[in-house]
């Protein structure tokens, strides 16, 4: 049985909920219950506070954990990255008052910065040679400078809405950050096996992402002009139709280019193009 710590609220909790579910590992979302296990697979989520995962994976009470980057960086647990999961994507920067001329980093030497993640910032201070006092803080951020608290902050930004809504902007972006799959570094060769079968299924439905499985039926006459401006993973697949100037074919598009290469099928007679989502996808 393998255990992943899994952060107990948030859009984390929502994301990783979410993987799971598309992985098809049944487990029940109900936050009042500590430990969970999955009803078809040898897995248990174990529900913690997201800065409590890095060090409940490095000691063992856990076996990985989704934990965002910027906490498992500033932890600085001995756990290993098992993956980046693409997504809970944010940044953590430095933000002071919208209406103060800022200069450059060292506009902060001898300020008063509020934060939660101390650690990560004062590395960054001190390659840049800034001396500043470094206030740190458990709850909301962002209201500090306003209360005359501290002359900036440093925190999590994703949309950015809340620096606006409390008259800050964001000036230094010190890290990027996404969601990790974090284990720990003495697992057994059997939770190993787990683990690479999760893997396993979070790869097909990563690798799914964004794509479209496209059928069209195409004139024989422009047959290669059409399957020049398909990017299929290999070759689409042709197949011919009771009508021997015409044939079927079966490719997958990105979501990035859909629109752009439909419209070059459509031009070169492309007709009956049926598009339809991709769940998973085996490489």
């Amino acid at each position: 049985m393998l255990r992943i710590a899994v952060q107990s609220k948030g859009r984390l909790y929502d994301d990783t909920m979410n993987l799971l579910s598309e992985a098809d590992i049944k487990v029940s979302a109900s936050k009042r219950t500590l430990l969970v296990g999955a009803t078809n697979f040898p897995l248990e989520v174990l529900y913690l506070r997201d800065d409590d995962i890095p060090q409940s994976v490095d000691s063992g009470v856990a076996d990985i954990g989704v934990v965002g980057e910027n906490e498992y960086v500033e932890r600085g647990e001995d756990a290993e990255i098992v993956t980046r999961l693409g997504f809970s994507k944010c940044r953590l920067s430095l933000a002071i008052p919208k209406e103060i001329n800022y200069t450059g980093a060292e506009w902060f030497e001898g300020k008063k910065i509020a934060t939660s993640y101390p650690n990560i910032l004062r590395r960054f201070m001190d390659s840049h040679h800034i001396n500043a006092d470094i206030h740190v803080i458990t709850g909301s951020v962002e209201i500090s400078p306003g209360i005359g608290l501290a002359d900036g902050i440093f925190d999590i930004v994703s949309s950015g809405s809340t620096l606006i809504s409390n008259n800050l902007r964001e000036v230094e972006v010190v890290m990027q950050s996404e969601a990790l799959l974090i284990g720990n570094r003495q697992l057994s060769s059997e939770k190993r096996d787990i683990l690479e079968q999760m893997l396993f299924r979070f790869k097909a439905v990563k690798d799914a992402e964004d794509k479209k499985y496209v059928r069209m039926n195409a004139p024989k006459a422009r047959l290669q002009e059409i399957i020049n401006v398909l990017p299929g993973l290999k070759s689409p697949t042709v197949i011919p139709l009771a009508d021997e100037e015409w044939c079927s074919v079966h490719t997958v598009l990105d979501q990035r280019r859909f629109w752009e290469i439909i419209g070059k099928l459509k031009e070169m007679g492309a007709q009956g193009i049926l598009v339809t989502p991709i769940e998973k996808m085996i490489l």
